[in-house]
């Protein structure tokens, strides 16, 4: 099969934060929110490229952010525990500043479909489940493990589903009502049973049907599950070398980005489960999104750049290279993946 080569040419740079970037989200009138170690949040119109404006008041580094699905909100949470609302629209914070939300960083955000709450997870091994309308804690998990990433979907019969990867584990709550603030069920738990890796991100199909997870760099793999089964479908997906910080879906579930350390984004199709691009950073990548129109994708990292990329088949050249890595990186993944490394339910 013919291999890819990286793309190193970005259609567009977003640079003003002063520190590595790694969150990112975008709204559906065409604008995006980032966040940095440089404590600060910036909105940007994605039309004009233009910063429209610097978000302040987090007194450490920001690790995470989300945008609320009915894009009223966006949330962001840093090192020292804290997490900010903000108001979607016009960027000014709220009043509520939650300076002790955790007794660690806050590795992830992830706002429910109906936007009224907010899951929250940290290095303190916990997930808190806000209330958007009054900013007060509904319902805290204890985790076992650093919290890396949080993501919600509906099960076919409409219930609730939470999936929190950490770093001994993924777990799977079910059937949240929102309405008691409370899970009507113990959680089932998939757990990593050889090399000792964990996960770092997580994605669910659209449709519910499968869950996506990105390890670190004992087993820097994509991990496909059947979530009827929880079992896991296919071989994992190989070509990253290092921790997979993030992944995201298109709206349509067709198709996969995943930002890694290793200074790339890997877009994936996945009716084949084919890696169909390459996008190569000048360092690390932290995060990664699609534009709203799935046209795009946008990442940061190490460079304190957003860099955009494009999602069309004529912007994807090919080679009879070895994926677009070097021969060290090459025989790093025969020895990396000569056995099968499954989980189990």
């Amino acid at each position: 099969m013919a291999t890819l080569i990286p793309n190193t040419t970005p259609i567009r740079t977003f640079e003003d934060h002063g520190d590595r970037v790694v969150a990112v989200a975008v709204f559906r009138d065409e604008r995006m929110v980032t966040g940095s170690y440089d404590g600060k949040l910036c909105l940007w119109d994605l039309k004009t490229g233009v910063m429209l404006k610097k978000m302040e008041g987090h007194r450490s580094r920001v690790r995470a952010l989300a945008v609320s699905p009915d894009e009223k909100w966006i949330a962001s949470g840093d090192e020292s525990g804290e997490l900010i609302a903000w108001h979607g629209r016009t960027g000014e914070p709220l009043d509520q500043v939650i300076n002790k939300a955790h007794n660690g960083w806050i590795f992830s955000l992830h706002f429910f479909p109906d936007s009224q709450w907010l899951a929250s997870g940290s290095s303190d091994t916990t997930v808190k489940l806000w209330s958007a309308s009054t900013w007060q804690v509904q319902c805290r998990l204890n985790c076992g493990g650093n919290v890396r990433c949080i993501q919600h979907s509906l099960s076919s019969n409409g219930y609730n589903r939470l999936a929190i990867a950490t770093d001994r584990n993924i777990q799977i709550y079910h059937n949240y009502d929102s309405s008691y603030g409370r899970y009507l069920a113990f959680p089932t738990q998939l757990t990593r049973t050889i090399g000792g890796g964990f996960n770092y991100s997580l994605a669910w199909t659209p449709d519910g049907k499968r869950l996506l997870s990105g390890g670190n760099g004992t087993d820097p793999t994509i991990q496909e599950w059947d979530t009827s089964t929880w079992q896991q479908v296919s071989d994992p997906w190989k070509g990253h070398f290092k921790n997979i910080l993030a992944l995201s879906l298109n709206s349509d579930g067709t198709l996969l980005a995943s930002a890694s350390l290793d200074n790339h984004v890997r877009l994936w199709r996945l009716s084949d489960r084919r890696n169909i691009a390459i996008f190569k950073h000048p360092g690390e990548v932290n995060c990664v999104t699609f534009s709203a129109d799935d046209r795009r994708i946008l990442s940061g990292g190490m460079d304190k750049k957003i860099l955009e990329w494009p999602t069309s088949g004529n912007a994807f050249p090919e080679d009879g290279s070895n994926d677009g890595l070097t021969k060290e990186q090459v025989t790093h993944q025969v020895n990396l993946f000569s056995f099968s490394r499954p989980f189990t339910a």
